[in-house]
């Protein structure tokens, strides 16, 4: 996958940077089918199209990614980028999809075979290196694990085989062995597709705005320009902090994901918030990420929990509870970890943006993502997610072995809105993880955008990387009493 770096070099850019790249070629002129219609049901994960035109007013005002390179606002359709894919790549093999599992489930169960078997005290007498073995065991088992996780993932965006009842059967089953909730994670993260880079819809890494990242701070908002740099000590503590625990965050208290749940359709939304106890997450049936149909399943979900908790229990109790630790516990620990580090870089960019209601559509949206390179891990182990997510999110039914073809197809279409960032391979990938965290501490418009353009916002940081946040007068009283309000 090639692509031209986009990057500039801009005033106060203090810290090494990984470089973006990016196809060079202009966007298509805007057709009528830019925004999609609503699908019927709340967890199809189909593309989606429309025939009603973006009535927006026209912006005004020069945009600037973080980086400080101009952005301009995607004018292709759906249409246009279903149109360039060939039809070949929508062809979903449901013997090819159970040859993937049998292979990942095989590679587990042959790695705990030799370690189980010949990583011992009778064959390997020194416990420094039997502790470094099996340490090497959790890390491969991690890789594994996250395999079938992407696998489930393709399941659950019917891309696994043209059987909705085979996807869903092989979902349930690798998600729940991986203490997933199938299909609550489903409803949820089809609703992700339907709302990337939605600040009021989308269901998750919703950055937080200059106000919200002001409040979590303890300052007013004029005074981020003017804060000193985050320490990298910090950075790297909240780093390992939502690399640990920022998946169960997720599933338990909804983090990262929006918090306007008042506006759910059916009122199951009112008084509930994100946050432990907030009423808000994957395993109550009403909870406001669900509508009333989808009960049943939520419980199926929970039940797929419960009985992996009662393997997962008989397994300490018959075997030991270290046993069971260095077995599962610590590479469900390193899946959590990849998937989070994964979906964080798909939407956390300095060169993304992030759309005000107003200014969104669905092809905008689709298009605020990012593709990476993890060689031969993200290739082969983990099928492709990192390297192919900019198709994934226009197409989402589009099976991984043939995502590669699609991606292709859609860069001439895309032009200078298709992102990459190939730059080093795997430890270019976690270079960005670094990066990204750095630069990207909040959103806020651009200066001087006006119109439309005033509801794109890009990131920003008080670290004095690439472009500085504006300037801000202080409020006076009666402005901060009502911005509290």
């Amino acid at each position: 996958m090639s692509a031209i770096t986009a990057r500039k070099s801009v005033a106060h850019q203090t810290d090494d940077m990984t470089s973006t790249s990016s196809s060079t070629s202009n966007s298509i002129s805007a057709s009528p089918e830019d925004t999609p219609r609503q699908s019927p049901s709340t967890t199809s994960l189909s593309s989606l199209d429309s025939n009603s035109e973006l009535e927006l007013k026209a912006g005004s005002g020069k945009l600037l990614d973080t980086y400080g390179n101009e952005f301009h606002l995607p004018d292709f359709t759906i249409k246009q980028i279903r149109d360039a894919i060939p039809a070949h790549c929508f062809e979903r093999s449901g013997a090819k999809g159970l040859g993937y599992v049998a292979r990942d489930l095989a590679s587990l169960a042959l790695t705990f075979y030799l370690f189980h078997n010949y990583v011992t005290l009778e064959n390997i007498s020194s416990t420094p290196a039997r502790a470094a073995l099996w340490t090497v065991y959790t890390f491969v088992q991690g890789l594994f694990g996250t395999g079938l996780w992407v696998l489930a993932h393709e399941c659950g965006h019917q891309s696994f085989s043209p059987s909705k009842t085979l996807n869903d059967t092989v979902g349930w089953f690798c998600h729940s062995a991986l203490l997933v909730p199938y299909f609550s994670w489903k409803i949820s993260h089809g609703k992700h597709h339907k709302a990337t880079g939605h600040l009021e819809r989308d269901m998750v890494f919703v950055p937080k705005t200059r106000d919200e990242y002001a409040s979590k701070m303890g300052y007013y908002v004029h005074e981020l320009s003017e804060l000193m740099e985050e320490t990298p000590i910090a950075t790297a503590g909240n780093m390992i902090g939502q690399q640990l625990v920022g998946w169960l965050l997720y599933l338990t208290a909804n983090v990262t994901g929006h918090n306007h749940h008042e506006r759910q359709s059916e009122g199951r939304g009112k008084g509930k918030t994100n946050g432990f106890g907030g009423g808000v997450n994957h395993f109550d049936p009403s909870s406001p990420l669900f509508e009333k149909k989808d009960g049943k399943l939520i419980l199926l979900s929970d039940l797929g929990l419960i009985i992996m908790g009662t393997v997962l229990f008989l397994i300490g109790k018959n075997f030991g509870w270290a046993n069971l630790a260095v077995w599962y516990f610590v590479p469900y620990l390193w899946v959590n970890h990849w998937l989070v580090a994964i979906t964080f870089l798909q939407h956390t960019d300095p060169t993304l943006p992030h759309y005000e209601a107003q200014t969104w559509s669905f092809a905008r949206g689709a298009a605020a993502t990012i593709d990476r390179e993890f060689g031969f891990i993200g290739r082969q182990l983990l099928h492709g997610i990192i390297e192919t997510h900019v198709l994934h999110h226009f197409v989402s039914t589009i099976p991984f072995y043939n995502a590669d073809e699609a991606t292709e197809a859609i860069k001439p279409i895309m032009g200078q809105h298709y992102r990459s960032n190939v730059e080093g391979g795997s430890i270019g990938f976690l270079k960005s993880m670094w990066n990204s965290a750095r630069m990207c501490q909040w959103i806020e418009a651009c200066e001087g955008a006006e119109g439309e353009n005033k509801g794109v916002l890009f990131f920003r940081n008080h670290n004095g990387l690439g472009v500085p946040p504006q300037k801000m007068s202080p409020l006076t009283e009666p402005q901060a009493a009502k911005n509290e309000e």
